[in-house]
């Protein structure tokens, strides 16, 4: 199968796998100790946790902390239910788990809308009283990347906490430096499902969510696991090594894939964007049937969390596209370890299926 989803999930690292074994432990070994306990084998697999929590830091601003989580939903609702924020605003264009979250702590939400490239204005207006504002990163339906450091100021200027959700850009952009919480997730750059972190700037305070043995400084409850630990660390680790390369890799995937595709329509900003994230839509496509036809390629119609719902994607809608419109849209994710010959296999399998249905 041609892999060409990288938004939903990406490969594991050959590092980052090799960094996770001798912490597996089988009976046989010294690395199954608990990290939370206070002998020998409890202290050596702690170290190893610290280890990855200091790479993974590195990805992050100075002058704040990493709580190691299950994930980025996770991450993400410790920031917005732990903040006691009660009046928000997000992005028209968040994660269901930004949006959801949001709407538990403040049922009268206030949306911030994006134009038709998907982008949020960066003078976008942050009203008093505001507890929390929240735009992601990068997009994990059209790519875009958000001008989080002008809008982080507003919300600072507003006496507002800004989160920001960096799933899509961590380890291949540079971090977000005005936010006060960050939340990233490891299965995203090349690391373990099973594991995300929330940054918390220092002197933000936030209250636990999840309650129990008071592991991460009493702010997540649970035992960590030294595995999922090291190979995020080993990930984040790896991503601060090919920063450069990686970029300019995708770049050339993404021209390579653009001239395959000259007469589909790009869904979100041409440059405001993570290239790795090519979303485009052809009038008249019937997605379902494209993705039966194309059965041994890995694509996407929307974000991996929504698939199956039939309801058309809220980001694309945001855009101001139609029903019809965001329903004839494909998502086409790549990146490292992706080859250019399947980037030319599955664009001439792809266009001989829309050609098929006459489109």
């Amino acid at each position: 199968m041609i892999y060409l989803d990288y938004q939903a999930t990406t490969p594991l690292a050959p590092e980052a796998r090799e960094a996770m074994l001798p912490w597996l432990g089988g009976p046989e070994t010294t690395g199954f100790g608990n990290p939370h306990s206070a002998h020998r084998m409890g202290r050596m697999a702690m170290a190893a946790v610290e280890v990855a929590r200091e790479q993974v830091a590195k990805l992050l601003p100075p002058g704040g902390r990493v709580v190691f989580t299950s994930g980025a939903t996770e991450a993400l609702n410790l920031a917005i239910l732990g903040s006691g924020a009660k009046r928000l605003a997000v992005s028209a264009i968040e994660h269901g788990a930004v949006l959801d979250t949001a709407r538990v702590a403040d049922p009268a939400l206030r949306v911030i809308p994006v134009d038709g490239d998907g982008l949020v204005a960066p003078d976008a207006e942050i009203r008093a009283g505001t507890g929390l504002v929240a735009v992601m990163q990068v997009n994990n339906e059209i790519g875009t990347v958000q001008p989080v450091d002008a809008l982080a100021d507003r919300a600072r200027a507003a006496g507002a906490l800004f989160l920001c959700d960096a799933v899509q850009g961590a380890g291949k952009i540079e971090a977000p430096k005005g936010a006060d919480l960050i939340a990233l997730s490891a299965h995203k750059l090349y690391g373990p499902k099973g594991i995300g972190a929330l940054w918390v700037r220092d002197g933000v305070n936030l209250s636990p969510v999840q309650h129990g043995g008071g592991q991460e400084g009493g702010l997540r409850s649970g035992t960590l696991s030294p595995a999922l630990c090291a190979g995020f660390g080993a990930a984040a680790a790896l991503c601060m090594e090919r920063w450069e390369s990686d970029a300019q890799y995708v770049e050339k995937l993404w021209t390579r894939l653009r001239a395959h595709f000259a007469g589909w329509t790009l869904n979100g900003s041409a440059d405001a964007r993570w290239r790795g994230n090519c979303n485009i839509r052809k009038e008249g496509l019937d997605v379902a049937r494209l993705m039966s036809d194309c059965r041994n390629i890995a694509i996407s119609a929307g974000s991996a969390c929504a698939s199956g719902s039939g309801r058309p994607s809220h980001v694309l809608r945001a855009l101001g596209l139609t029903d019809r419109e965001a329903k004839s849209a494909i998502r086409i994710g790549f990146g490292r370890y992706t080859g250019e010959d399947q980037i030319d296999e599955a664009a001439a399998q792809i266009l001989a299926a829309a050609d098929a249905q006459g489109v």
